[in-house]
């Protein structure tokens, strides 16, 4: 089970993992393409506390990508799509489909991209170039990015509850293999995969 330790030393500095969790989150709200929650749920595996809180710093990152993201579509949203045309996993297409939503159904819209596997950082864009205001789309950024993070993560604790047995470096691959298979699952079904 997840006790905050491993062997009776800790792995990670809590710093450091926090640091981890905001950078992962600013770079993957902006130009990467793994969620944060991949880290997280890998912190949760043996330190359940820690991960909580990097939870809230991932989301701390998400929030400073995506207003930077929000400010690019703001200003020039034709290269901010042609800047996320060229990340793996994002499209025009699903670009201009965001846009539609976003203009449809508002800042609810933000609510669908962790359901469909559409990327926040599209989002932050359409919802600068629709010209919604920057506090709201904060505002509902936060329950829209942490909901995911502390499912993912919970979803770690109570498996390691689950199967109290496990040692930690089973958790781990098991972990490795969960997401490998997800990743290869996600990118096969987007045409990334040969």
């Amino acid at each position: 089970m997840p006790d905050d330790r491993a062997g009776g030393r800790r792995t990670l500095p809590c710093l450091g993992v926090n640091l981890a969790a905001l950078s992962w989150g600013f770079a993957e709200a902006s130009f990467f393409f793994i969620v944060p929650d991949v880290f997280l749920s890998w912190i949760a595996l043996d330190r359940s506390r820690a991960a909580w809180i990097a939870c809230l710093w991932a989301l701390l990152g998400a929030l400073a990508g995506g207003t930077l993201m929000y400010a690019w579509g703001s200003s020039a949203s034709d290269s901010a799509v042609c800047f996320l045309d060229h990340i793996p996993a994002i499209n025009r297409e699903m670009c201009h489909t965001v846009l539609l939503q976003v203009r449809t159904r508002g800042l609810s819209a933000l609510f669908f991209g962790p359901i469909t596997g559409t990327p926040y950082k599209i989002y932050a864009v359409q919802a600068g170039a629709a010209h919604i205001g920057l506090p709201l789309f904060l505002l509902v950024s936060v329950p829209a990015r942490l909901v995911r993070f502390a499912l993912l993560t919970g979803l770690a604790i109570f498996t390691c509850y689950v199967f109290p047995g496990m040692n930690l470096a089973v958790r781990k691959s098991v972990h490795a293999l969960a997401w490998t298979a997800f990743y290869a699952w996600y990118f096969w079904n987007l045409g990334l995969c040969m």
